[in-house]
């Protein structure tokens, strides 16, 4: 199928598309986002190519991600699903916000809709949610989001500083 558009009243969610380079380059130019990923996006033809890959992995099925659109459907942000396995029903969430548009909520948002989406449509089981725990924004972003912490992996994300522990987060279907 193709990768639909996903909205409830709140936010809308579209696959990514040429013109939202700048939003990636102002997204991936955080000094936060570059903090807390190890993907560098230093210029237009890389975040054209950032872009340009989501309908491949879609395609692969092994990961997708769309873009947090504003009313105007300007890119503000991403969320995403990673490590999708529909065998086994689950995949991870990813999401980050252009500096501009934070603290509105937006990731929250934005993953409830995704949520709902895969749990309902895409009948997956459980969604995990995986960040440094020196990453404080992200575990608000989880808890508010209602993805109780379940552990810590040690050392499990290598990050521009070093390996760094991580708090997970996750959801089932039954869980919510």
């Amino acid at each position: 199928m193709p990768q639909p558009r996903l909205m409830d009243e709140a936010i809308a969610l579209r696959p990514w598309r040429v013109g939202d380079v700048a939003a990636v380059m102002e997204g991936f130019g955080s000094a936060e986002i570059q903090r807390w990923h190890v993907l560098r996006i230093d210029d237009e033809d890389e975040a054209r190519g950032w872009v340009a890959q989501w309908a491949r992995r879609w395609d692969e099925e092994d990961a997708a991600s769309w873009a947090i659109v504003g009313e105007d459907d300007e890119a503000l942000g991403q969320v995403g699903l990673r490590g999708i396995n529909l065998v086994e029903a689950s995949a991870g969430l990813s999401y980050w916000v252009v500096p501009s548009a934070r603290g509105r909520g937006l990731a929250g948002l934005a993953v409830g809709v995704i949520e709902d989406w895969c749990f309902g449509t895409l009948g997956l089981n459980r969604l995990v949610l995986d960040h440094s725990t020196q990453n404080r924004q992200s575990c608000r972003v989880a808890e508010k989001a209602g993805y109780p912490l379940e552990g810590v992996l040690r050392q499990s994300m290598l990050h521009a500083d070093g390996w760094h522990d991580a708090h997970v987060h996750a959801r089932t279907r039954t869980s919510g």
